[in-house]
């Protein structure tokens, strides 16, 4: 019987609460989830890639199923190079239901096998997102309600 991995995908910039929580509840559906950070050269990140990977390594160290990584281009493609049949989404609305339903449906199209697994944000964290994080971090404020612990953002460079 095949692996089931799934790829959980996204820029992570930070890594929340909001995310933390979504890997731990997709862990006893599969075997293997790979957190794949997507470098976007659009798209500007307040920390560097390097930053990002090393909190999501520290944060899963003690979980044998998780790894992360980084890949660039299309996420189906990326799916497809490492044999993984799922990708895991969060959803926090009705529109990230709108927008991650019409990506499910093009990465099927892309790559037939890949079905899209969404798990909905714990009402105690919908409200949590990498976009509100950083607008926090950048206003100088206390994000510690947000983000895991070993995101100490005090401490950080930003890019």
């Amino acid at each position: 019987m095949a692996n089931k991995i799934a790829v959980f995908p996204g820029s992570f910039d930070p890594i929340t609460k909001g995310h933390q929580d979504i890997v731990l509840r997709a862990l006893p559906l599969f075997d293997k989830i790979v957190i794949a950070i997507g470098e976007n050269s659009q798209k500007k990140s307040l920390f560097s890639l390097e930053q990002r990977l090393k909190w999501i390594q520290i944060l899963f160290e003690n979980e044998p199923k998780v790894s992360v990584t980084s890949y660039n281009g299309l996420t189906a493609l990326f799916c497809d190079s490492i044999h993984a049949n799922y990708l895991v989404r969060g959803i926090r609305n009705a529109s990230d239901f709108d927008y991650e339903k019409t990506i499910s449906q093009i990465n099927h199209t892309l790559v037939n096998r890949i079905e899209t697994v969404f798990f909905i944000a714990r009402p105690e964290l919908s409200h949590v997102s990498s976009t509100i994080v950083r607008e926090l971090i950048l206003g100088k404020a206390d994000v510690k309600a947000f983000v895991p612990e070993i995101v100490n953002v005090l401490n950080i460079k930003i890019q």
